[in-house]
């Protein structure tokens, strides 16, 4: 017998956002001392810590500037705001599977966007 779960919700959240939730999350298994942290969860953990810079406002204020721009969908906004790519390389390498290429000045318009959250 198999168990399937279904999928009631999805959204994208940054990095920041994430170490939100999970620290709610740490306080409530610490405070339950039946209950153990997985390893999938401190590794999570682990990795948010390491990785999440701006605070949850902040980068829902980046994401949110970056939608504002004509060739950043909801999903790329994500990826750049919890990658911060410091040149058009690294930028590109977002864009790789799309079936479109930006342009120099497109590439720099998000660029310039970045910088102010770097």
């Amino acid at each position: 017998m198999t168990i399937f779960k279904e999928k009631l919700d999805e959204e994208y959240l940054t990095v920041a956002e994430t170490k939100e939730i999970l620290e709610e999350i740490e306080v409530e298994r610490a405070a339950d001392e039946d209950r153990e942290m997985r390893y999938e969860l401190a590794r999570a953990i682990e990795h948010v810590n390491r990785f999440a810079v701006l605070s949850p406002a902040e980068s829902r204020e980046f994401v949110e500037e970056l939608l504002e721009l004509e060739k950043v969908d909801e999903k790329t906004a994500y990826k750049i705001a919890d990658l911060r790519p410091r040149d058009r390389d690294e930028l590109r390498a977002l864009y790789a599977q799309e079936r479109y290429s930006l342009s120099g000045e497109e590439l720099d318009e998000i660029l310039n966007v970045v910088t102010k959250y770097v």
